[in-house]
């Protein structure tokens, strides 16, 4: 389900994740880096509070348009948050406040997702009983730059106004290990259906290794972070963090997903590139058919081999 600018709902098997958490609404402000503001544009299909239960949060990075204020002070604080090393030492660092179940994931490392469930009669359900294949996640930091390369990106590394950022390789599979053994969990996994989740990156020569790495491996689903983002806005387009429809085409074209969806491009007015140039580009490409667009509430139905 598709929630409003990077933020999704993903469930299978019965699990929930939920990627980059964002729940303000119209009018509403995020502080964007020094002297950087953003003001919403839409409301969220649904309110914070109004959620299902969630499993685990995917956090591409520590941004207030990504993890806003409110979600920071409602969320439970044993919640499972896969994200970035520099969002784990913020999400850490609150004292008493602190979340205390945040795993953190540089590019190309992996994590298989273990969740305890609470079964319909209260009973825990840690996969144990039984025997064969249960299911399992993996989720692997893919690499990703909100700056980009030279003088500008040097200056934020000094100036820490843009954090670091990362995109996701989500798998759905099984894996036939008991849980709590990490190595012959990620040894036994099978995917099944493979999701890439560019997080709010450029374009640039890192992301070429992705095709690499998983030349013999389908990609089924991408999540693309669009929206040409500019700061401090599009009126002074000084500095574009995300992609914009250019660049959108280029990395569909690189990664070469089987179907590809669009999302964070229209909900605060810090976005240049509307889903119309991007639409324009995908047919022009002759790629209409590879990609769905969903408004925010609507959702998506996938198979998982």
């Amino acid at each position: 389900m598709f929630i409003g600018t990077a933020t999704t709902i993903l469930e299978w098997q019965g699990i929930r994740l939920m990627t980059d958490p964002n729940f303000l609404h119209a009018g509403d402000h995020v502080h964007l880096g020094p002297g950087v503001q953003g003001t919403r544009k839409t409301n969220p299909a649904v309110d914070l509070h109004d959620l299902p239960r969630i499993d685990a949060v995917l956090l591409s990075h520590y941004h207030a348009d990504h993890f806003d204020q409110d979600v920071e002070q409602s969320l439970r604080r044993d919640l499972p948050i896969i994200t970035t090393p520099h969002a784990k030492s913020c999400l850490t660092a609150k004292g008493d406040d602190s979340f205390t179940a945040v795993e953190d994931l540089d590019f190309f490392d992996s994590i298989i997702v273990d969740i305890n469930r609470t079964s319909e009669s209260g009973d825990e359900d840690d996969g144990s009983k039984g025997e064969g294949a249960r299911p399992a996640f993996r989720v692997t930091g893919m690499p990703g730059k909100h700056v980009p390369p030279g003088p500008l990106s040097m200056a934020n590394d000094f100036l820490k106004a843009v954090p670091p950022t990362n995109g996701w390789m989500l798998e759905l599979g099984s894996t036939s290990s008991l849980p709590g053994d990490p190595a012959a969990s990620e040894e036994r996994f099978d995917c099944g259906y493979r999701i890439y989740i560019s997080g709010d990156t450029l374009l640039v020569d890192e992301l070429k290794e992705i095709p690499e790495r998983y030349k013999d491996k389908n990609i089924d689903l991408m999540l693309i972070h669009l929206g040409g983002t500019t700061i401090p806005g599009p009126s002074i387009p000084l500095l574009m963090v995300t992609m914009d429809a250019k660049q959108g085409i280029e990395l569909v074209k690189l990664i070469q997903p089987d179907l590809t969806i669009p999302i964070h491009y229209d909900d605060y007015d810090v976005f240049m590139s509307p889903l119309s140039d991007f639409k324009k580009a995908m047919e022009e490409a002759g790629l209409g058919e590879k990609v769905v667009y969903l408004d925010r509430g609507d959702e998506y139905k996938f198979a998982v081999k």
